[in-house]
């Protein structure tokens, strides 16, 4: 078999083989197949496409790569939850407790940022002591004791995504939705999760900026992890402003904390919550059999965990099982405090009718909350709180949002640029639901 047919059998739209597939993965991988056919193989593919067999054997190829989570010695469903990114987005960090509130089991591998979207593993890692590098052994264990785990993906979690994405990302061949989902489910797949839940993000502060292209993916996903024999579901999320009010690592761990309290941003709040109930229907930690009963009983739990403090508990539980100090639950001074902080300040009356959410994470980074290349150290506490959502009505001399850095020669630039992310117009603008599509 050689290289050179595989790339002209694709160049002409034809579809490879499963034998194929997996000799250029494991070729790729090995250093066998050099990069530059790697990249003729990308173009190809994103030219002439891939179907639902091809894409489905690209992703288990992909997934085999490297080391595969074996979770079989926990009992039940183990249950993940994955975002494709966006600006503000901590709702991992609220559905987990929850579910392991309920009995559930959530074995989660998460990522760090890069660019304007933040990562998981960042916020985590704001909170002092916190350990996000478990050995395969605590990671087990950590759910069998508590019900929850969030930790760094291993190194060698699907080595044949790390060097094709960075093959991807500069030969112009990302935006191809079978690349796109084979990548993101290989990892999925690997960590060894029964059930799979999906947020994929729609709107300006998301990598799938439209509509079509969103359920296009989700679609997509979903049926590579039925084909792989696992639970798989996906809601289309809004994401043409920040969700919640903060954006940064430590705030926004702090106001994950405020849903955990009962008291969190309404969308947020509304978004955790439809995702949380989602998994629970999935799961078997219902003996409904009635599917819409289990709905209702689905959200009727939910409130019961928040509203009696259990999932908040259990976030206590889950910070302190991996070294981290859980008073900043009580006392947020805890965490690091920024040193300089600047309120931005209307200068008109009117209605916020639109928001560039990928220009107010960019603006977060330059703050200090985030990285331009994975070597880049971030500031926990750099970030921004935004009081009003799309659809307010706005007085000129009200606060829209309050900066949060220890860089004060970047104040002026981000307030300039904050100010630019958003459109104030006289007429009123309906506000937008944050949940577009479930499927």
């Amino acid at each position: 078999m050689r290289m050179y047919d595989i790339i002209d059998k694709k160049k002409k739209g034809d579809a490879l083989s499963d034998e194929e597939i997996e000799f250029f993965v494991k070729g790729f991988t090995s250093g066998d197949i050099p990069d530059y056919q790697a990249s003729a193989l990308m173009m190809a593919i994103c030219l002439k496409g891939m179907n639902e067999a091809e894409t489905t054997k690209l992703t288990m190829a992909m997934m085999e790569s490297g080391d595969v989570m074996d979770l079989s010695s926990i009992e039940g469903l183990k249950l993940d939850k994955h975002s494709t990114g966006g600006i503000g987005d901590k709702t991992t960090l609220v559905i987990e407790p929850i579910m392991a509130a309920l009995g559930g089991k959530v074995a989660k591998m998460s990522g760090r940022g890069l660019g304007a979207t933040g990562g998981t593993i960042d916020k985590l890692d704001s909170i002092p002591g916190f350990s996000s590098e478990l050995s395969e052994e605590r990671f087990i264990e950590q759910v069998k004791e508590i019900g929850m785990v969030d930790a760094a993906q291993t190194k060698n979690l699907v080595p044949a995504d790390k060097k094709l994405y960075q093959l991807r990302d500069v030969t112009a061949t990302v935006d191809n939705i079978s690349l796109i989902a084979s990548s993101i489910m290989s990892k999925k797949l690997a960590s060894g999760a029964d059930v799979i839940l999906l947020d994929v993000k729609c709107g300006s502060g998301a990598f799938m900026q439209d509509y079509e292209s969103a359920v296009k993916l989700a679609e997509t996903m979903i049926k590579i992890g039925n084909n792989c024999g696992r639970r798989t579901a996906a809601l289309i999320t809004d994401m043409d402003q920040p969700l919640g009010h903060a954006v940064g690592n430590s705030l926004e761990v702090l106001e994950a904390v405020e849903v955990l309290k009962g008291h969190g941003e309404e969308r947020l709040t509304e978004i955790c919550k439809e995702l949380s109930a989602y998994l629970y229907v999935m799961s078997d930690l219902s003996d409904e059999k009635d599917e819409s009963k289990r709905w209702e009983e689905a959200y009727r739990v939910i409130d019961e965990v928040i509203s009696s403090g259990k999932a908040l508990l259990k976030f206590r539980e889950f910070v302190k099982a991996q070294g981290g100090d859980d008073s900043f639950v009580d006392d947020p001074t805890v965490l690091k405090q920024a040193l300089y902080k600047k309120d931005i300040i209307s200068d008109r009356d009117g209605y916020l009718s639109y928001c560039d959410a990928t220009k107010v994470g960019l603006v977060s980074c330059m703050l200090g909350a985030g990285r331009v290349t994975k070597e880049d150290s971030i500031d926990s506490s750099a970030g921004i709180i935004i009081n009003k959502k799309l659809g307010d009505h706005v007085e000129s001399g009200e606060i829209l949002a309050t900066l949060y850095t220890d860089k004060q020669d970047v104040l002026e630039k981000a307030e300039e640029d904050f100010l630019s992310a958003y459109r104030i117009s006289d007429n009123k603008v309906e506000k937008r639901p944050v949940i577009i599509k479930r499927i």
